[in-house]
């Protein structure tokens, strides 16, 4: 007989939980992408997806679950049996949104089981092709001699770009005028155009961009430089003057609260084997991603680290005034 105990349950829920230790998985594992699909979080969950399968030896299905900043699917995660069956694949949103929303219909991290960090990427900042300022520093001293006239493009509320945005805008001790769109995309097509002047964004969606050199890119928000041909000679913010700046992009995996030790133990274990598959790793580098291998990939390391972004971008969030009802 199986000890229940193994598994973290109480008398009253021997059954359920004797029958998920003994059996976990044996049906497929939904993760749950609380965005559209298509963009960034979408493509990093599928790839996840394919290096879980065969892990976990069951079919992994991705479900879009957009909405509200990534609020909508996250809170689906949070009210879903904790059985280990529904997943989370989330970015950094998941640390700001408590500061970005007054309500939020989950707590976090209390309402998920944090089952280890899965990548991180940085972002570029870039400009409208017109832009005269040949490098940082002229396009520093362009942003404070036109103040708030600047317009500083961002996907939304939540969004990479956003939260970049802000912390730049920290960085120079400025303000520019904040122009949201519905996604990257429209943003960008925007930014081509010229009807906006600059955004900070995920690597992974500007490089096509950059390499056809419809927008011109000013630095890289890591401290380091990238390796990517179409930024190798891009410098990191923080020695073009923005000293330690440094904003990645994170995703994570998350459990509902309560779903059973051995479970997480589970899912822990075929994450780390998945983030060593070949063929992600390639795909993750092709995007500018790295995959984490540090203590973050322990979940205990995942919950020390979200919860200090949630600290450090509540007070970015709330100095800069931008929240939503």
């Amino acid at each position: 007989m199986i000890n229940p105990w193994r598994c973290g349950a109480g008398i009253a829920m021997l059954a359920a939980t004797t029958m998920a230790c003994a059996e976990f998985p044996d049906k497929p594992v939904t993760l749950v992408v609380p965005f559209a699909a298509g963009g960034p979080s979408d493509k990093i969950a599928r790839d996840l997806a394919e290096a879980l399968r065969k892990p976990l030896g069951q079919t992994v299905i991705v479900d879009n679950a957009g909405g509200a900043g990534g609020t909508i699917g996250s809170a689906k995660v949070a009210r879903a049996t904790p059985d280990g069956y529904t997943l989370l694949v989330h970015h950094i949103g998941m640390a700001t949104a408590p500061a970005l929303y007054r309500k939020l219909a989950y707590k976090v991290p209390d309402d998920f089981e944090t089952l280890g960090l899965i990548n991180e990427a940085p972002s570029v900042l870039i400009g409208k092709p017109t832009l005269a300022a040949k490098n940082f520093g002229e396009l520093r001293q362009w942003i404070a001699s036109n103040g708030g006239k600047v317009n500083l493009a961002n996907a939304g509320l939540g969004s990479a770009s956003h939260l970049c945005g802000l912390m730049f805008q920290s960085a120079l001790k400025t303000s520019m005028t904040p122009v949201p769109y519905k996604g990257t995309a429209p943003a960008m097509t925007d930014l081509i155009g010229g009807q906006v002047d600059v955004m900070c964004e995920q690597a992974t969606n500007a490089v096509p961009q950059i390499e056809g050199k419809k927008v011109k890119v000013y630095g890289v928000t890591s401290l380091q430089r990238l390796s990517l041909p179409a930024l190798k000679d891009a410098p990191t913010l923080s020695e073009a003057g923005l000293k330690d700046f440094n904003v990645q992009v994170w995703h994570g995996l998350y459990a509902p609260r309560g779903t059973p030790p051995a479970v997480l133990a589970k899912l822990n274990a075929a994450l780390r084997v998945a983030l060593k598959d070949p063929d992600l790793i390639k795909r993750e580098e092709a995007l500018g991603l790295t995959v984490v291998t540090d203590e973050r990939l322990d979940p205990a390391g995942h919950r020390k680290y979200l919860e200090a972004e949630k600290t450090r971008w509540s007070k970015v969030i709330k100095d800069a005034g931008e929240y939503a009802d």
